[in-house]
């Protein structure tokens, strides 16, 4: 394709087959469609799915443990991305976002890029996105509340599962900056959970890193006679009264309701956290009385801990 032009299915479906005809996708290959797709300037949802497919495969999957972004392919992506200086158009904004959501977990300085990024995007960026809506500048769209939750809730986010404080920092920071806008109502709800979520969620899942990953994978694939020794005599044992006692079902249900519970209640940290977050506009507003009005229903009289 020249500079300034499209591109045809018939040309994508050339590179599909030419970039998976051995299976991977490499570093001169994602580096030619990043290249590629910098010169596309009308770029099809064809080429935006392809695109995005092809280089999260690259990401997620082009190095060792499987499913971990290493940190070699973190920092390659934000310097690719940040040549133009910011997130340019939706198929760069959609592999950040599928990133996150497709891997199991990616370095920490590749999420503090996501939220940077789709903070820029929400608050300043123009146009339609992949998905339909548009991007407006100054006020939150349905469509940028449906973005937002995504990064805010994918897989690989900041915390999977669960909110974390930068993350709903972000979402104040972005609740001031377009208070006096024409806001959709789905953002509201997104700020009211986003933020409610960190208060009160309780989430034991933690990621494995991809340290952990790989020497979990060397264990798996280990198959000395020592260790298939090991497991078939661990087959034949009689453990299940141990196991039971340890891991009893009665037990692990009681803890895990306990810390839930715990969870809910908001702590003096939170508490000061919260009243340093509303009062940063000088002033209590509608986005602050629906999450005090959701946290009072949803904790009711749960103490504060100190």
């Amino acid at each position: 394709s020249a500079p300034g032009g499209a591109i045809s299915a018939e040309e994508i479906l050339a590179l599909r087959r030419a970039g998976w005809s051995d299976g991977v996708i490499g570093s001169d290959e994602a580096e030619a469609l990043f290249e590629l797709n910098d010169r596309i300037a009308d770029g099809t949802n064809e080429w935006s799915d392809f695109f995005v497919e092809a280089i999260a495969e690259f990401l997620i999957n082009g190095a060792e443990p499987r499913g971990f972004v290493s940190d070699a392919h973190a920092a390659w992506l934000i310097e690719r991305i940040d040549r133009n200086g910011r997130i340019d158009g939706m198929s760069e904004l959609e592999l950040v976002i599928r990133t996150l959501e497709k891997a199991t977990n990616v370095p920490q300085a590749l999420k503090d890029y996501a939220l940077v990024r789709i903070e820029e995007v929400v608050l300043t960026g123009e146009g339609p996105t992949r998905h339909g809506g548009l991007l407006e500048r100054g006020n939150v769209t349905a469509a940028e509340a449906r973005l937002l939750r995504r990064v805010l809730f994918a897989q690989a986010g900041d915390r999977p599962a669960a909110i974390s404080r930068s993350e709903a920092e972000l979402l104040f920071r972005i609740k001031d900056a377009t208070l006096d806008a024409v806001n959709a109502p789905e953002w509201k709800q997104l700020f009211v959970q986003g933020v409610g979520n960190y208060l009160m969620a309780h989430s034991s899942y933690e990621p494995l890193s991809s340290d952990k990953a790989a020497d979990l994978e060397r264990f798996m694939a280990d198959t000395t006679p020592n260790l298939a020794r090991f497991a078939a005599r661990m087959a034949r044992a009689n453990v299940g009264s141990g196991v039971r006692a340890v891991f009893g079902r009665k037990g692990l249900v009681a803890d895990r309701a306990a810390q839930a519970n715990e969870a809910r209640a908001v702590t003096g940290d939170e508490r000061a956290w919260l009243d340093g977050q509303i009062d940063a506009n000088h002033h209590i507003d509608d986005y602050d009385t629906a999450l005090l009005d959701f946290l009072a229903e949803e904790i009711g009289s749960a103490p504060v801990t100190r």
